[in-house]
């Protein structure tokens, strides 16, 4: 059974033919808030309250970021829709061939658990926890779950 989650407002759900209608062949939109498309996930993942939702495409540019995003980096929607989600949120603390976004892209695995530091606004680095999951439509792509690290290392 197909288990999506919207990359806006976090709802999750599912859905047996990925499309919106018998009528209409369209990807599924969020019922929820609206949101033009869900990810789609191998399994129901439950993202933590104060956890920001990004869908990037194939090459790792942003399609879309949803809430949570802009109150964990600063960074509204608009500041990064097209940019390289690497470059945009300074993702680092992984070893160089260790990235999970491109193990995430390269390979279709997930990567969770990730403790990574993004870049914020601000300028300061943040030490978060990252979860990677692959697209598994025909457009490829990916959708990183960030999510504060209450340690703070």
């Amino acid at each position: 059974m197909p288990h999506f989650i919207c990359p806006n407002c976090k709802d999750r759900s599912i859905d047996t033919d990925r499309v919106e209608s018998l009528g209409d062949q369209q990807a599924v939109a969020c019922r929820r808030c609206g949101f033009g498309f869900l990810f789609e996930l191998m399994e129901d993942y439950y993202p933590a309250p104060g956890t920001g939702l990004i869908a990037c495409d194939g090459a790792g540019r942003i399609l879309a970021s949803g809430r949570g995003v802009l109150e964990l980096t600063g960074w509204a929607d608009a500041d990064l829709i097209g940019r390289d989600v690497r470059e945009a949120l300074g993702i680092s603390g992984y070893e160089e061939s260790r990235s999970p976004v491109e193990l995430t892209l390269e390979w279709g695995v997930r990567r969770l658990g990730e403790r990574i530091e993004i870049t914020a606004r601000s300028g300061n680095r943040k030490p978060v926890i990252g979860d990677f999951f692959p697209a598994y439509d025909d457009d490829g792509g990916l959708l990183v779950a960030l999510s504060p690290r209450m340690d703070g290392s």
